[in-house]
């Protein structure tokens, strides 16, 4: 599957790393959030149940109306919108608190979900532009593999990060939910600066079209 004459273009190692700092690492929110409600609301059920639906309804809604939009607008221009929609799903979380309402959850992860799917849809359009048609298919490939790739990494790095802050803290004297609420937002604040990193790489990422309707 994979292929170096394929991922020696500019266009997929930058989308990759990008994705990986930003897709892969945001997704380990729903784990993250689900834990620290159990922190510090241990009887509300409802995020905890409706968290996947939530995130992924998100992320559904934002390949349909961000996606098809880089077929007409500069993919670059797009991206940015969405990953900063990404990042704004970030900072809700410097609002959480230990009675943050389940609202304010979900537009957390709503909003996340949302910046991510257009993520996706778009990424894959950037990495695929201008691909010759016999390294097309192992370029489908090669960069699907990555983007399985990223979710994985995002929990093994952002999951551990959370869990392991909160002992610490806890380990310091402080409350269950004292440790929970400083974690997640320390969380959020290192989320933002990946976010805030994936949106200076996407910048450095080749114009897809030179003009309205015209491909490189």
């Amino acid at each position: 599957i994979l292929s170096w004459k394929f991922m020696k273009r500019k266009k997929f190692f930058l989308s990759v790393i990008a994705l990986f700092l930003t897709q892969g690492l945001m997704q380990a929110n729903m784990t993250n959030i689900i834990v620290f409600i159990n922190y510090t609301q241990p009887d509300n059920t409802i995020i905890s149940s409706y968290a996947i639906s939530i995130m992924y309804i998100g992320m559904s809604l934002g390949s349909v109306i961000l996606g098809p939009l880089a077929d007409r607008i500069e993919p670059k221009k797009i991206l940015g919108a969405s990953l900063t929609l990404t990042g704004i799903g970030c900072a809700v979380m410097l609002l959480f608190n230990a009675q943050t309402s389940v609202l304010i959850l979900a537009a957390s992860l709503g909003i996340l979900g949302f910046g991510l799917g257009g993520n996706a849809a778009i990424f894959m359009k950037v990495v695929l532009s201008g691909v010759p048609a016999e390294i097309a298919g192992a370029g489908t490939g090669t960069y699907g593999l990555f983007r399985d790739l990223s979710a994985p990494f995002g929990v093994a790095v952002f999951v551990p990060l959370f869990t392991n802050r909160v002992t610490s803290i806890i380990n310091s004297g402080a409350s269950e939910i004292t440790a929970a609420v400083k974690s997640i937002k320390f969380l959020a604040a290192a989320e933002i600066l990946c976010v805030v990193a994936g949106i200076i790489i996407v910048l450095f990422l080749p114009e897809i079209y030179v003009k309205k309707g015209e491909q490189l």
